[in-house]
């Protein structure tokens, strides 16, 4: 019985992700053959498909889990003790000279394998 809804509830998800295809492409071939109309509109009218299109396709499943997981990630969002700004600008000088001084050690070790190599060469 279980089966026969999850059938029927994709079928209805594959009309409906055909109706957001058929949006998306309607405001693509629209925006390009009102070219010659201010972009405003233009503009105004593919939020609005986008909308539209965004609305069908949170009624479908893989919309509502998509829709689950951001309002899981916003909530994960808020559990993270963000850094203060001391810290962050301590661990960035932190890197920064890290970074520099791992640059110097390469640039120091390549340089004296290129002399090695040319004494050899000749």
């Amino acid at each position: 019985m279980e089966s026969k809804a999850v059938q029927s509830a994709s079928r209805f998800d594959v009309v409906k992700w055909l109706v957001v295809f058929v949006l998306i492409a309607a405001g693509v071939v629209g925006n390009q053959y009102f070219s010659a109309e201010s972009l405003l509109y233009r503009v105004l009218a593919l939020v609005g498909l986008a909308v539209v299109a965004a609305l069908v396709a949170l009624q479908t499943d893989r919309g509502r889990r998509f829709a689950t997981l951001l309002k899981e990630a916003r909530v994960e969002i808020r559990k993270v003790v963000w850094p203060t700004r001391p810290e962050l600008i301590q661990t960035t000088l932190i890197v920064v000279v890290f970074v520099l001084v791992v640059a110097l050690l390469l640039w120091g070790m390549d340089s004296l394998i290129s002399l090695l190599v040319a004494g050899f060469i000749g």
